[in-house]
């Protein structure tokens, strides 16, 4: 039961706060993907998942951050975005990671057009009073896609192999 607690909680927990984060800092800390990296090995070894398994994970973890920190190196994303993505992957293995791909990538547009489509607007008092509103608004900050990445995670986590191991048993 606390096992399972826990699978219910843990990884929607650290998305939800990845988005927040970025939502309002811009940032997403290191110690999210490093919790998220430490919550599956934990969750692995708790719900008995094979070893091979586990390094299949790894090695779809190893390949999107990989195609991540390219796009960080030249521009087109964050570091925090990237490390998220990759331990995001981590936790979803080949099975789903273009899944989850797709479905960031959706997300990550419709969360950038709707910011692009307000920025075109006078942003209004409360908006100016509010920092992290206010640097939103500002067409020269960059769009806070942890957000659709935390986003589709939690879209697809009850899919995944140790969602069902933990939690179907």
């Amino acid at each position: 039961m606390i096992r399972e607690a826990a699978l219910l909680l843990f990884f929607p927990a650290l998305m939800a706060y990845s988005a927040a984060s970025d939502l309002i800092t811009m940032r997403i800390s290191n110690g999210i993907s490093i919790a998220l990296v430490a919550g599956f090995l934990a969750f692995a070894a708790a719900t008995g998942v094979p070893l091979a398994t586990v390094g299949w994970h790894f090695a779809c973890a190893a390949v999107v951050l990989l195609i991540t920190f390219t796009l960080f190196a030249i521009g087109q994303i964050g570091g925090g975005d990237a490390k998220l993505a990759a331990a995001t992957a981590l936790w979803f293995g080949f099975p789903h990671v273009m899944e989850y791909g797709l479905i960031s990538s959706v997300l990550g547009g419709f969360l950038t057009m709707g910011l692009l489509a307000l920025r075109r607007w006078p942003a209004p008092q409360f908006v100016r009073d509010t920092p992290w509103m206010f640097r939103l608004h500002n067409p020269k900050v960059g769009i806070p896609y942890g957000i659709a990445l935390a986003a589709a995670a939690l879209i697809i986590y009850p899919e995944t192999a140790i969602w069902t191991a933990g939690v179907m048993g």
